[in-house]
């Protein structure tokens, strides 16, 4: 087990068998810790496995790695969180589980000279079928209406009924993660930041606490500030657009109309901080490349309260009215047993009751401005989804002006960033948890014997959270899909990378 916050010795990771590292991970699982990470790292030896664990309540990681060969007994049916992992083990590496569920590929990344297993394109797979004389299959996307990534849904119906939901991504796939490993240094940043455009500033969080972890580098408290503002920005102008969008989907539009236009008074506080309205090029490793002085403190925290004040509003107008609570109240049920099982994040966790939030749990700094706190809620329904995300508005707005108070009283006082080594320390594993708008942002960067990447990991929240989209349409009728759908969010390419 080591610290979150520190660097572990990649030798000091214990090599064991594929099924020791099973039993540990299900036996971990089970006293409560998550399965933070499951993936495979070339070696002289073969691909060796690497499991990662959390346990958020004593802020402990541990991790465990194995040379599994072609096949060994999957973990999947007694934990659930590893099912897609597993899936994507088998399609990138050719690591056959024996005995997973419903083993077919997960974003169809074509072979690469023959180094990789070879998969199909996307659309070749089997579906799950649901036999019956009344039964009939609903396919929509992977192209849809309007401006929006492709993504296929294939509803299995009894009527009106959903009895299962099967969803198929992988179109957006860009191999961003072999991106990384071959790029020139002055390109990885950039990459980061456009893993999933929305959540800009959460990868390039995670990316440079990576590199700072593994440097040994410790940011200025002004820089946490800096990353801490830029990161409740980046949720507050999402949560006032989903917000609205689910006004939209509901038929209020007055919410739906306003939210556009407030949603767009965040963005532009964040295109104050670094010239971008989605928070590219603010971040660097060491800390931030751009600084706020007194007067643009005061001047920013004036348009934030307006913005709130805007968005609260709105927002408020749209849960007073009956039609939308009734639409909204018990849609898309995810149950918290169901939560809890498939290891789900952020805001899609928390409305069912799980207790998972890294700003508490895995906090980047010690330096807490008592605004931001764990919200939940317990029903699970598009109706939590919605609730939860009205009171993050409220935290997150209070926690950004709060941050601008503080950087304006301290302005001058203290260097937003430091030097960063250009050679990494050789043969070590770094990983950064942060909680982007939707959830977790996991990075898991490890180095090799000259200091350069050996492998690197990404897990956005949206990879553990597409499962739980399925759950919410069991048992519901068709016509609830774009408004379940859209109380998640969820991402395309943040899922496909």
């Amino acid at each position: 087990m080591f610290n979150y916050r520190e660097s572990v010795a990649w030798n000091d990771i214990p090599l064991v068998s594929m099924d020791a590292l099973c039993s540990f991970a299900v036996e971990r699982c089970r006293r409560n810790w998550r399965l933070l990470a499951l993936f495979g790292v070339p070696s002289p030896s073969g691909t060796e496995v690497v499991c990662l664990l959390a346990d958020a309540s004593a802020r402990l990681l541990d991790a465990v790695r194995a040379l599994p060969g072609r096949a060994y007994d999957s973990m999947t049916p007694q934990c659930p969180q590893a099912h897609l992992f597993e899936r994507e083990l088998f399609e990138t590496w050719g690591i056959r589980p024996e005995g997973h569920p419903w083993l077919k590929p997960v974003r169809f990344r074509p072979a690469e000279g023959g180094k990789r297993n070879a998969r199909p394109g996307p659309g070749q797979a089997d579906y799950y079928r649901v036999e019956g004389a009344e039964v009939h299959e609903v396919a929509v996307g992977p192209v849809h209406a309007g401006v929006i990534e492709p993504g296929h849904f294939r509803f299995q119906c009894y009527g009106e009924n959903v009895m299962h939901l099967e969803i198929e991504l992988g179109f957006q796939h860009r191999d961003a993660e072999h991106l990384v490993l071959t790029s020139p240094a002055r390109l990885v940043l950039p990459i980061m930041e456009n893993m999933a455009g929305d959540t800009a500033i959460g990868h390039a969080t995670a990316y440079c606490t990576v590199v700072e972890r593994l440097s040994g580098v410790k940011v200025t408290d002004r820089a946490h500030i800096l990353r801490r503002l830029a990161l409740e920005l980046e949720r507050l102008a999402n949560h006032t657009r989903d917000l609205g969008a689910i006004g939209g989907d509901t038929g209020f539009l007055p919410t739906s109309a306003w939210n556009g236009r407030i949603t767009g008074d965040f963005l532009n506080i964040t295109s104050e901080l670094c010239g971008s309205r989605f928070g590219r090029n603010l971040l660097c490793p060491g800390g931030v490349k751009w600084d706020l002085d007194a007067e643009l403190c005061r001047s920013l925290a004036k348009r934030l309260r307006a913005a709130y004040r805007d968005a609260r509003g709105s927002v408020d107008v749209m849960l007073e009215s009956s039609s939308v609570l009734a639409r909204l109240t018990g849609t898309g049920r995810v149950s918290f047993e169901d939560a809890r099982a498939l290891g789900l994040v952020g805001m899609a966790a928390r409305s069912c009751g799980v207790a998972v939030d890294a700003r508490m749990d895995w906090p980047l700094c010690d330096l807490d401005n008592g605004t931001l706190h764990k919200r939940m809620r317990t029903t699970g329904d598009v109706l939590a989804r919605t609730l939860l995300r009205s009171d993050e508005l409220n935290d997150s707005a209070a926690s950004a002006e709060a941050d601008l108070m503080q950087l304006g009283f301290s302005s001058g006082e203290e260097a937003c960033r430091v030097s960063v080594p250009e050679a990494m320390p050789a043969s070590r594993l770094a990983v950064a948890q942060v909680e982007g708008w939707r959830g977790e942002v996991c990075h898991v960067g490890i180095t090799g014997k000259d200091g350069s990447w050996l492998a690197y990991k990404v897990i956005d929240p949206s990879f553990h959270n597409w499962f739980a989209l399925a759950m919410a349409l069991r048992g519901e009728q068709i016509s609830d899909f774009p408004l379940c759908n859209k109380s998640f969010n969820l991402s395309y390419c943040g899922h496909d990378l």
